[in-house]
């Protein structure tokens, strides 16, 4: 007698290829269209999925795990941080919950060094006045932004993504310093000739860029809060492709505004896909919509983890990246 296949609904659509896959290995229902679901949508998932691919953009909390069928017995997320997840519940619940560690390691770091480079040198703005039709020709006073060969980097959080970036901040000249819940190995700060700071406090107020690369959890919402923001030197930047909701935004928008601090590079936003209105009218700040780890290789990377954790649970055995929440 053939084996039934496990019911595996996803969330968003994911990248052809995997798609494919997922449809060869098991019961899978895709989201063709795209479309974000909505709350009954999750719900009706969980009754009856044996396997949830969910997104960052689902909200999988305990009134959704609530209405759960007996048969949930994975939530393998596509994507890295899983704070949309309500891990205590799906404990709870006897479900495990895996995610994709790694693969969006290099992407997520490059685009972090670009925001660095954006806001410091101003590409957004020079890019705007071109399309304006402003541009009048080379200046000696024109667009001047700022060298950021001999500055110093904070790194706050480093993870994979932090060293990752601390690897390419040396290649441009910056000097790394860095603040994280646990001071990393002696060989990966001689490797990165990395300054650890256990003061986040001192660390803001004596860098030049500050780079936001820490998981959100509830230990780190508003990390970045109003009082540490005012800890950051006039001159200084934040660049932030982690998650909107470690940096108090409405405070980051009154410091642009007032020139309290240079300018920021925001990939993330405290009440994504909303965008405040005060930050779009602000020239000092670069907005890119959720892209540091839109790579087409890295999207089908992601896509291969999440078949493995479904095709390792699904066989009896424990998932390569399942995820324990106290090594969050």
């Amino acid at each position: 007698m053939t084996k039934k296949k496990p019911l595996v609904v996803v969330t968003r659509k994911l990248p052809e290829a995997i798609e494919t896959r997922m449809m060869e290995l098991f019961d899978a229902r895709l989201n063709i269209d795209d479309a974000i679901m909505s709350k009954q949508e999750l719900i009706d998932a969980v009754k009856q999925a044996d396997v949830l691919v969910p997104t960052v953009t689902d909200k999988i909390d305990a009134a959704v795990l609530a209405h759960a069928g007996p048969n949930l017995r994975l939530i393998a997320n596509f994507g890295t941080g899983v704070d949309h997840v309500d891990l205590q519940t799906a404990r709870s619940r006897g479900i495990t919950v895996t995610n994709t560690p790694d693969v969006l390691t290099e992407d997520t770091a490059d685009m972090t060094m670009a925001l660095i480079l954006s806001v410091s040198r101003r590409l957004a703005e020079g890019e705007r006045v071109i399309r304006k039709g402003d541009w009048a020709g080379w200046g000696p006073t024109l667009m001047l932004g700022h060298r950021i060969w001999g500055k110093r980097l904070g790194i706050v959080g480093m993870g994979r993504i932090g060293r990752a970036l601390a690897r390419r901040a040396k290649g441009f000249g910056l000097s790394v310093h860095y603040h994280n819940r646990r001071r990393v190995h002696p060989d990966t700060e001689e490797e990165l000739d990395a300054t650890y700071w256990e003061s986040l406090d001192q660390m803001l107020a004596h860098v030049d860029i500050v780079s936001v690369n820490c998981p959100h959890t509830p230990a780190t919402y508003h990390l970045l809060s109003a009082r540490r923001l005012k800890l950051m030197q006039p001159h200084a930047i934040l660049v932030n492709t982690a998650r909107g909701e470690i940096v108090d935004e409405p405070a980051l928008i009154r410091m642009l505004s007032d020139g309290e601090i240079a300018g920021a590079g925001l990939d993330v936003f405290e009440h994504e896909p909303a965008v405040s209105p005060k930050l779009l009218e602000l020239q000092n700040a670069v907005l890119l919509p959720h892209m540091g780890s839109a790579t087409i290789e890295g999207r089908v990377d992601m896509g291969e983890k999440v078949l493995i954790n479904i095709k390792t649970f699904v066989d009896g055995h424990t998932p390569p990246d399942r995820v324990i929440e106290g090594l969050l």
